[in-house]
């Protein structure tokens, strides 16, 4: 892998959370700081994550495993980390991704019930072992995001069951109880200024690589 430089930084959690809404306030304000960045998301981000994210995301009249499933969002990783990642980290950018490695660990691993170990294994062949270096957990209770979204029924995790979301958030607040130092829970219902005020704050002390 070659030598990164620029930040890494995922905002996580569960459906409903603002994870994109602060990943773009994050990056707007890190482009008026006059400081590089890339904003993208996952699944997606490239053509082929694009597409495939059509197949993940849209509830349709057939199932997909979870295995499946997990290797989608990994095909979709890995054009990603190659495409746009790493490129933006070797040059010294910042890259701000709605969503990364996390999300499948929660989702497929603990959701699914497909194992960290698993997941992990996987998710490391994805990615050539690139690792963010912080992720933001907006943490809200499950309930409270799905009130959030308009038409949960068109998404195929959206649409899933109750016990399915709780699963998901337990797995989330396992996974930075066991890093904390990259994982930073923030509790998502505060105000969004706020919310993205308390991001930045935390992100600051990071940049200076990228400013000096």
């Amino acid at each position: 892998m070659p030598e990164r430089k620029g930040l890494f930084i995922v905002l996580e959690g569960c459906e409903g959370c603002g994870k994109s809404t602060q990943a773009r306030l994050l990056y707007d304000e890190l482009l008026r700081r006059n400081i590089p960045a890339v904003l993208t998301h996952e699944p997606g981000g490239t053509p082929l994550g694009d597409s495939v994210r059509q197949i993940l995301k849209v509830k349709r009249n057939y199932d997909i495993s979870p295995q499946a499933e997990l290797l989608l969002f990994n095909a979709c990783r890995a054009q990603l980390v190659r495409d746009v990642i790493l490129p933006a980290l070797v040059k010294n950018i910042c890259v701000i991704c709605d969503r990364f490695t996390g999300s499948t660990l929660a989702y497929q691993g603990y959701g699914r019930g497909l194992g960290v170990e698993a997941v992990a294994s996987i998710n490391n062949a994805a990615t050539g072992g690139l690792q963010p270096d912080l992720i933001f957990l907006l943490d809200l209770q499950p309930h409270a995001g799905l009130k959030r979204k308009h038409n949960p029924g068109d998404d195929r995790f959206e649409a899933e069951d109750i016990a399915f979301h709780h699963r998901v958030r337990d797995g989330y607040l396992d996974l930075a109880a066991h890093d904390p130092s990259r994982w930073i829970i923030l509790e998502a219902q505060q105000p969004s200024a706020e919310l993205g005020k308390a991001i930045f704050n935390r992100v600051l002390p990071f940049l200076n690589s990228i400013i000096s």
